[in-house]
């Protein structure tokens, strides 16, 4: 596995590349609140595959973002973050695969850099997530009091109380992902959130797209990803059983389902 960082508007983005060099390059983009380490229970799968790049959010995971009080931030600005690790790993174009957060920044990618998507896909995630006033009771808890109150009752509404039983050292180590990651990047994130609505934009998409669902996801439910479904040109739809973090709960079925689609 390769590691590097990419220069980006004065800080430097974290990636990880892995799997065949010389195979279609697969950009995954992660939720709010977590790292390039989510995406581990589908490497195993993917890089047979693909040449698969991985990178840290702005304040997430180990890349930087500058101290001091948020910024504004938009879904441009993380788009073209994404194009920028392209940039530094040489990749013109590669298939995009966002979760949550990471969805929106596709989509915005396949909208307005469209000439970088190859193929597409959307997990757990919708063209916009309104009331603003969530984001904003995030952005001023993560502000004044960090991540801490943020990450409780995190577990539950990211997976399902089975996998909660099962798994609980998987949930345990989510979460302490969550609270690693840097407040600023967590509130500026936020700020990106409440003020993206591609519902109109989204229809321009020409990539040929994949979304997923989770069915007992209260954050992104199977309704909005019906929405994009139908107003995606040509998009497919697939419902696993799990919350919010579909590709934790349901790591092989969610990486089988890239393999099919991708490879299709």
């Amino acid at each position: 596995m390769q590691t590097g960082f990419a220069e980006r508007d004065g800080y430097r983005l974290h990636y990880a590349v892995s799997g065949r060099n010389h195979a279609p390059a697969l950009l995954l983009l992660h939720p709010l609140g977590a790292s390039l380490e989510v995406w581990a229970p589908q490497l195993p799968m993917l890089e047979p595959h693909f040449r698969v790049i991985r990178y840290d959010v702005r304040g997430h995971g180990k890349s930087e973002v500058p101290d001091g009080p948020p910024s504004p931030r938009t879904m441009a600005d993380h788009a073209a973050d994404a194009v920028a690790v392209l940039d530094a790993t040489h990749t013109p174009r590669a298939h995009w695969c966002g979760l949550s957060l990471g969805g929106q920044t596709a989509m915005w990618g396949a909208v307005h850099h469209a000439a970088r998507v190859r193929r597409l896909v959307l997990a757990n995630t919708a063209p916009h997530l309104p009331p603003a006033s969530n984001w904003d009771e995030r952005i001023a808890t993560a502000t004044s009091r960090g991540m801490g109150p943020l990450a409780e009752g995190l577990a539950g509404r990211w997976f399902t109380a089975g996998f909660r039983e099962r798994e609980p050292e998987t949930v345990a180590r989510i979460v302490e992902m969550f609270r690693g990651t840097q407040p600023r990047g967590y509130a500026e994130a936020c700020g990106a959130l409440r003020d993206t609505d591609l519902r109109e934009a989204i229809a321009a998409i020409t990539a040929p797209t994949l979304v997923i669902a989770g069915a007992q996801d209260a954050a992104t439910p199977v309704a909005h990803a019906e929405a994009m479904v139908e107003r995606i040109p040509g998009a497919d739809l697939l419902v696993l059983d799990a919350s919010h973090l579909s590709n934790v709960e349901q790591p092989e079925d969610f990486g089988q389902a890239l393999v099919d689609f991708l490879r299709d």
